[in-house]
Order: structure tokens, then C-alpha cells, then sequence
């Protein structure tokens, strides 16, 4: 039996008079893979942000190399051999990938050779078969282009410990086996390789052993090849059963709410995302928009949101040309917007639940009057909607940075559905959710769609397409490959068609 790289020891860790870690033991091995499985808000960041030098624990000690040791900070755990590539990320927008990377290297110097660094984070990547622009800016990357970055930079660091906090959710499937190979080679190299997930069948597929955590317990750890989904839905979220919500159809209506008709639209590096995309949205109806990241699916959410201006076609809402008009504009068309990336463009991270739920309709005679806020109708409302979602939180005058993931999921969905949407754009919404967070937010769709509200759905997770659309429309390189009814789909020919081959009846 191998010594343990590293003995986490009944680790407790409170916010206050949340308890987020209770006794937590966690023991890791070089060469193996060990998964971190639980809901939102279970305790796993948090476990790994002690570990990472993040936050300091309230009790209990840990162990690495067989020293009791106290990691004080970030830099202090990635110069002892502990890295973290964390579900939000730690990238300089205004900066390159390579800069980015390059900031990250211990031998950074003052001065930066530019194309000597495009050249060898080239090379990195392509060791590690992860597609980095090297020259690109990150606010001009996708979600899944900057944890590539995130990634690489990990990679780089050559550390003991990897932590990777969901690392495959905005990973397609190929992508994400892809990187699972990385790390388990790097896992059979003698490192220990740590990642939280929700899910299941990747973690029974790829890890070596999963802890489960439950309410800031460990509530069960076992070997991967001991695992089944029967033990783990259990230790995950106890007796309480999970029904899937499936779009069983027939609330579809004549009405056409949204009509996109050869859209063009740039990306931020000035080339056409979007390539004369036209489909149609009835009232009733779920959307769904397959495809592989980085194939227009932002773009094209932030020009039908008004966030993004089209230089060539119509975007017309309930038979209004709303082309030109920007955002605050398609709010009071009632246009509902749930963003890929929750906290830098959904919700503002030092505001509270109210300050957040309140952002897009402050200035509303609902809220304020004579420019006087309402305190009490924005108190009640959100707490009528804390109950209405199932919204954990520390209180609603905390900020919504110290919530968990999918509880600023539920945050977020609340204010958009609140807004009384006629069309709602959802942009991978369980994204880095578990499944019971994730399925709180299919029934919220679903039920949206029973109200007569049309949905656009952009996901990568052909599963959830699958079980939540009416049709589905696939994109490839800013081109609409084809639009198809849920019932002629399958999954070979949506793979086919997100690699760019065209759709023959």
C-alpha cells in the first residue's frame, strides 16, 4: 500500500452560522484520480479551497508528505506541489492566453518575449491536446476556451496535487475523455489528481475513488470500481427521490415569438461567429442549439439578448424588428437572459440576493417609486422566492459570492423568470449543477413553456437537448448545420452534424 501524498484530518470550516465542512477526512495517493461527488453547496469547494491556502480551516489539521503543515495562502500551496483550477476562474481578461499562462510561471520575467511565450504554451498545449489560441484575449474566449487556459496553466505548474473543480462542464464529451486521458496519465506519472464533479458516470468511469460529501459530511467514500449510480444517488441526496422532467410535448402554440432570418453577427475578434442563421421560436416551444463551444452559441445569445449588435439580417420578437435595439430594450420586450457564465455576467458577486434580484427592474413602478426603493415589496419578494426555489443561502443580505453554485443558479433563473418573460434565452443552465439543482431547473423551464413562454436552449450536453427540446438546431463553424424535430433526431446525427458534415434526409 502506498504512503498518502496528503491527510486531510476532521476539517471543519464556518461562515458564520453556517457550518459549510463538519470532520471532514480526506486521505489522497500518488497515481490515482479521487473524485469529489456531492450537491451544491455539500462542502467540496470549499474542502478544496482549504487545501488550496484559500480559506483556513476551524479545526482539524493536515497532513502532506507526512508533515502537519499550514498553507496560508494560494501561492504558498502551488509552491508546495498543490494546484487548483477552480470552476470560476482566475484569467486577466485584458490579457492574452499565453500572458495569462506565462504570469502563472515561476521564471515570469519583467519584461515578456511575446512570441517565444505563443510558441511554447503552442507546444504545451499540443502536448496536452488542449486547443489554446496562444494570442488570444481571454474576454474574446468562450467559457470552455478559458478553462482550457485554466488548464494548461495547471498543467504547466507541474504540481504534486491537481485539483480541478468541475472540470469537464464545459467540456464536450470527446473533450472532456480527452483531458480525463491527460490526467490520468499525468495520475500514472505519480501525482495525485483530485476533481469534483456531479457527474456520476464519469467519475465511475475515470476516477480511482470518490467521496461523497453531504451537508459538510463525508457520508461515504469507496473504491470506483465499487461504486454503482444506485449507492451514489443515495449518498448524494439520501431518500429523497429525483424525477427527471422530460418535455413530453404539446405546448407548442401557432404563435411565433421569436424569428431570426439570416443573422451575421462578429465575434470580438472582429470575424463572422454567425453565418446567415435563420430558425423560428413558437410560443410554448423549447429550442434547443447543439454544438461543440466556440461555434457562435455566445454570440448568438447576445445578439438575439441585444448585448451583441448584427451586421447583417433580422431579429424580429413577437412581429417586432428589434434588429438595432440593445439590451435594455429587449428587457422591456420581456426577454429573459440566463448567461453561460453566472457570475460575471449574471449576477454581481458583492451585492446581496435583493441588490441582484433587483438589477434589471430597480427603475420599475413595482419596485421603486419617485426613484424611491420599495424595501419591503424587494424583502418579501425575495423571500417568497427563496422559498419558492429552494434557495440556500447565509441570509439574503450576504453576498451571493459566498453561495453555492446552483443556489446562484436558482438565484438568477427566479429573476429572469420573474421579469413575466415572452422569451426566455437559457444558455447551458446546469452548467456545474447537480442533479438535483439541475433537474429544479428543468421543471422551472418546463413550466415556463406550459405558460406559453418560448425558450431558447444552448447547451452541450446532448442528454439534456434531448430531453428537453421540441426541435433541434445544430451549429458549426456560426453555420446552422440543420433544424430537427426532437422525435427524427438522434445522437449520430447531431454528432455528425456539430463536426460540420451536412444533414442529408
Amino acid at each position: 500500500m502506498k504512503e498518502p501524498i496528503l491527510e486531510m484530518r476532521g476539517i471543519t470550516k464556518t461562515f458564520g452560522s453556517v457550518t459549510a465542512n463538519k470532520d471532514v477526512d480526506l486521505t489522497l495517493y500518488p497515481g490515482e484520480i479521487h473524485a469529489l461527488l456531492g450537491e451544491n453547496g455539500a462542502g467540496k469547494s470549499t474542502l478544496m479551497n482549504i487545501l488550496n491556502g484559500i480559506y483556513k480551516p476551524n479545526g482539524g489539521q493536515i497532513l502532506y508528505k507526512g508533515k502537519k503543515v499550514s498553507i496560508r495562502s494560494p501561492k504558498h500551496a502551488v509552491e508546495m506541489g498543490i494546484g487548483m483550477v477552480h470552476q470560476h476562474f482566475r484569467l486577466i481578461p485584458t490579457l492574452t492566453a499565453a500572458e495569462n499562462v506565462f504570469l502563472y510561471m515561476p521564471e515570469c520575467k519583467f519584461i515578456l518575449n511575446k512570441k517565444e511565450m505563443e510558441e511554447q504554451i503552442g507546444k504545451w498545449s499540443k502536448e496536452f491536446h488542449l486547443d489554446v489560441e496562444p494570442s488570444a484575449l481571454i474576454w474574446q474566449l468562450s467559457v470552455g476556451e478559458q478553462q482550457r487556459v485554466e488548464i494548461v496553466k495547471l498543467l504547466c505548474r507541474g504540481a504534486d496535487i491537481l485539483i480541478l473543480d468541475e472540470p469537464s462542464a464545459v467540456l464536450t464529451a470527446q473533450e472532456a475523455k480527452e483531458m480525463f486521458h491527460v490526467l490520468r496519465r499525468m495520475a500514472d506519472s505519480g501525482k495525485s489528481v483530485v476533481v469534483i464533479s456531479h457527474k456520476m458516470n464519469e467519475v465511475m468511469e475515470f476516477a480511482d475513488r470518490i467521496t461523497v460529501l453531504k451537508g459538510g459530511e463525508v457520508e461515504d467514500t469507496m473504491p470506483a470500481s465499487e461504486a454503482t449510480v444506485e449507492r451514489l444517488t443515495k449518498a448524494v441526496v439520501g431518500e429523497r427521490e429525483l424525477k427527471p422532467h422530460k418535455n413530453e410535448g404539446g405546448t407548442k402554440r401557432e404563435e411565433v415569438v421569436l424569428e431570426v432570418k439570416d443573422l451575421t453577427v462578429k465575434n470580438d475578434r472582429e470575424l463572422e461567429a454567425i453565418k446567415k442563421v435563420s430558425f423560428d421560436i413558437h410560443a410554448g416551444e423549447i429550442f434547443g442549439i447543439a454544438g461543440v463551444a466556440g461555434n457562435g452559441q455566445k454570440e448568438l445569445a447576445e445578439a438575439v439578448t441585444g448585448l451583441r449588435k448584427a451586421i447583417g439580417g433580422t431579429i424580429t420578437i413577437s412581429g417586432e424588428d428589434v434588429t438595432t435595439q440593445g439590451a435594455k430594450a429587449r428587457v422591456k420586450k420581456r426577454v429573459g437572459f440566463i448567461p453561460e457564465d453566472r457570475l460575471s455576467m449574471g449576477l454581481v458577486p458583492g451585492m446581496n440576493m435583493e441588490e441582484n434580484r433587483i438589477l434589471k427592474e430597480y427603475d420599475t413602478p413595482r419596485f421603486s417609486k419617485n426613484h424611491i426603493l420599495k424595501k419591503k415589496v424587494i424583502h418579501d419578494t425575495v423571500q417568497d422566492e427563496i422559498n419558492r426555489y429552494a434557495i440556500k443561502t447565509a441570509g439574503d443580505k450576504s453576498p451571493v459570492s459566498l453561495m453555492s453554485g446552483g443556489n446562484q443558479q436558482k438565484l438568477l433563473v427566479a429573476r429572469e423568470i420573474g421579469g413575466d418573460p415572452v422569451l426566455l434565452v437559457a444558455v447551458y443552465p446546469s452548467r456545474g449543477l447537480d442533479m438535483g439543482a439541475a433537474e429544479a431547473i428543468h421543471e422551472i423551464l418546463l413550466e415556463q413553456c406550459k405558460k406559453g413562454v418560448a425558450v431558447l436552449l444552448i447547451s452541450e450536453e446532448l442528454d439534456e437537448l434531448f430531453q428537453m427540446s421540441d426541435r433541434i438546431g445544430v451549429l458549426c463553424s456560426g453555420e446552422m448545420m440543420a433544424v430537427l424535430d426532437r422525435n427524427e433526431a438522434d445522437y449520430d446525427t447531431i454528432g455528425r452534424l456539430m463536426s460540420g458534415e451536412r444533414y442529408e434526409k
